[in-house]
């Protein structure tokens, strides 16, 4: 093989950490990625506050179910725990109760308990009418067998005709074997026979992340965090555009107490109770060390609507407010003074802010609705940079976008013959954001049918590699592509609407993919792939060219002269590759971390460690021999100078 020319040039900071996963499309409960019925948050409670289900239809107390004869219905309150939500779960008690009655939430598909946890539990409560009634609420975690791994009692008064919060910790016992468990809520039904009560947005977390108040879930956070991301684009891509207007994400639906957000329909088919919102978002940010790209609605909703140039003044006026919650002065924004009330008076860190999203969809109205957000919003904040998410160019807009926001799900074999994307860009200031990308089936016939044939549930080793293979391309041209992240971000494997994900998880596990591994994974021992393993300068090499068989991109760090030499094998067969490196002095020896595994390799709820990356020593040279197997992705540290 010819030799490395070392010809370099400087690695921007955001692919200093290149590749990082972010949230399209939708929330459920809290975050979610796109198409996918996800809880990245710690709420274990499902349709806990009875958002946007309509009342005395059976469907909304889904998945609440009685215990013990009580009857149960989800009314339109008269007197309502807030405006923003108006429905409670009204319970009668038959005036023939005897033992414990109530009812019981099974969460999403199981809730986990563990021990070693102490649980925060909280309900509102009241009774429609007075009466003498003083009795004991108990509230637990039970096994689907009935064992009571934990409880704890108040007494409730029938003289609570106003709301009355109730809190109470959970300690178990002992930890359950599977998570076919459920929280309960139950009253002494000789106690309280023939009485009706009413209650309201009920709450259950174990600890948090960080212990943050309505936090994450640690187990999924801890994973993300294990990427080390540089990034966060957020709050999803389709997420923020609705299916109409009045279905948008808003972010100030989003903050303050979880009593004032009503909520909205999600842009896939299920309820977002915006229990993760912008303030927690950023919050999450803040604790794992990344920044924020954050996206603002900008006139344009899924059901094809754009609004006319002439209405857009308050929308704009309502992403500069976004904004400002994020990066203002609470002593002269309402919006800043807002987040310091909540928390947090000094400004978040924001940089980068994505104007819509996808408007390839509706490119006619985004030639007025671009130049209107970008000159009124770069006028107000002219430190941040903004993003435009059209095709580039196609429309043209002015004035001319900084960056774009590119996105693509294709075939594994469209990955590999697309590696070489973005090497003939024009070098004119315009880079680009590679927001949503992922190898997502081998049917390039229907890529958009989640069941159609050649779907990937999960990532597999050959549409991993091939995504790898593209972003040797990305790093390769990082003069111009400044950051990417694949997409979706999380997968809960109970209910999902699009497949595969970078991380998927159930109500006890989390199941990182081999595309996890491949864009950032920490693993045991085995250091991350191609975000850790990026140097601040990028050494172009003779190899590879188009059609090649291998492929791959060299950098280095110039403070610790370590050169990270990434190698994709895309295909089943070997492939011997001859390194001659062009420095002075070259260790003797490097590391190799290799994930490797079969074509239709996955890691599943079943196996869900099946491929992992290995670390071992490797060695070097100023030449030195190398075979890639067979879907592979290879990463070799050596120490150069």
């Amino acid at each position: 093989m010819t030799p490395l020319n070392l010809r370099s040039f400087l690695i921007p900071a955001l692919l200093g950490v290149l590749h990082i996963p972010a949230c399209r499309a939708v929330t459920t409960v809290s975050v979610s990625a796109t198409a996918s019925h996800t809880i990245p948050t710690t709420l274990l409670l499902q349709n806990r506050a009875f958002q946007q289900v309509t009342p005395s239809d059976t469907s909304a107390l889904d998945p609440w179910v009685a215990v013990n004869g009580a009857e149960l219905e989800v009314i339109a309150d008269t007197d309502p725990v807030s405006s923003a939500l108006p429905n409670s779960l009204q319970v009668s008690i038959p005036s023939d109760a005897t033992g414990s009655v109530g009812f019981s939430n099974p969460g999403y598909w199981g809730i986990k308990v563990d021990s070693s946890w102490t649980y925060n539990a909280s309900l509102y409560y009241r009774f429609p009418s007075e009466s003498s009634y003083s009795g004991t609420l108990t509230v637990g975690l039970e096994s689907d067998t009935g064992e009571v791994f934990a409880s704890n009692s108040t007494t409730i008064d029938g003289s609570q005709t106003s709301w009355a919060n109730i809190f109470l910790t959970l300690t178990p016992s002992s930890s359950a074997s599977n998570t076919n468990n459920s929280f309960f809520v139950a009253v002494n039904g000789s106690e309280a026979a023939g009485k009706t009560i009413d209650f309201a947005m009920f709450s259950l977390f174990p600890p948090t992340y960080k212990n943050r108040p309505n936090g994450m879930r640690i187990d999924i956070a801890e994973t993300l965090a294990a990427m080390k991301p540089a990034f966060f684009r957020f709050p999803g891509g389709n997420n923020i555009e609705g299916q109409s207007f009045d279905t948008r994400w808003q972010w100030n639906a989003t903050v303050g107490s979880l009593l004032d957000r009503p909520g909205r329909v999600g842009d896939w088919g299920y309820v977002n109770t915006d229990g993760l919102g912008l303030l927690e978002y950023l919050t999450f940010f803040e604790d794992v060390g990344m920044q924020p790209i954050m996206a603002v609605w900008a006139g344009y909703s899924l059901d094809g609507e754009s609004e006319p140039e002439d209405a857009l003044a308050p929308f704009i006026q309502q992403a500069i407010d976004q904004i400002d919650f994020v990066v203002g002065d609470p002593s002269t924004s309402d919006a800043a003074a807002l987040r310091a009330s909540l928390g947090h008076p000094e400004p978040f860190y924001l940089k980068y802010v994505e104007i819509g999203n996808e408007d390839f969809f509706a490119s006619d109205s985004y030639t007025y609705r671009w130049p209107d957000f970008y000159g009124n919003l770069s006028a107000a904040f002219p430190d941040l940079t903004f993003i435009a998410t059209t095709y580039p160019f196609d429309p043209v807009i002015y004035p001319t976008p900084p960056h774009y926001d590119v996105h693509v799900y294709q075939t594994p074999e469209w990955f590999v013959e697309n590696a070489f994307y973005y090497d003939n860009f024009e070098r004119n200031g315009t880079t680009y954001f590679e927001g949503e990308y992922a190898s997502i089936s081998t049917n390039a016939s229907n890529l958009y049918g989640t069941s159609a044939e050649g779907r990937f549930l999960y990532p597999t080793m050959q549409s991993s590699t091939a995504e790898a293979a593209f972003m040797t391309g990305l790093e390769r041209n990082s003069d111009i592509v400044f950051a990417a992240s694949y997409a979706p971000l999380l997968q809960l494997v109970n209910d999902s609407q699009w497949t595969p994900n970078l991380v998927s998880f159930d109500a006890g596990k989390v199941y990182p993919s081999t595309s996890y591994y491949v864009q950032q994974a920490s693993y045991a021992n085995a250091r991350d792939l191609f975000s850790v393993n990026v140097g601040d300068e990028y050494l172009p090499s003779t190899l590879p060219t188009e059609n090649g068989a291998l492929y791959w991109t060299i950098s280095r760090n110039s403070t610790s002269n370590d050169v990270f030499i990434k190698v994709v094998n895309p295909v089943s067969d070997e492939q011997d590759v001859l390194f001659d490196l062009a420095f002075t002095s070259v260790a003797s020896s490097g590391t190799l971390q290799l994930l490797q595994g079969s074509q239709n390799d996955s890691n599943t709820p079943e196996i869900a460690d099946l491929v992992t990356p290995h670390t071992s020593t490797i060695a070097t040279g100023q030449t030195f021999d190398y075979t890639a197997p067979g879907y592979s992705v290879s990463v070799i540290t050596v120490n150069a100078s």
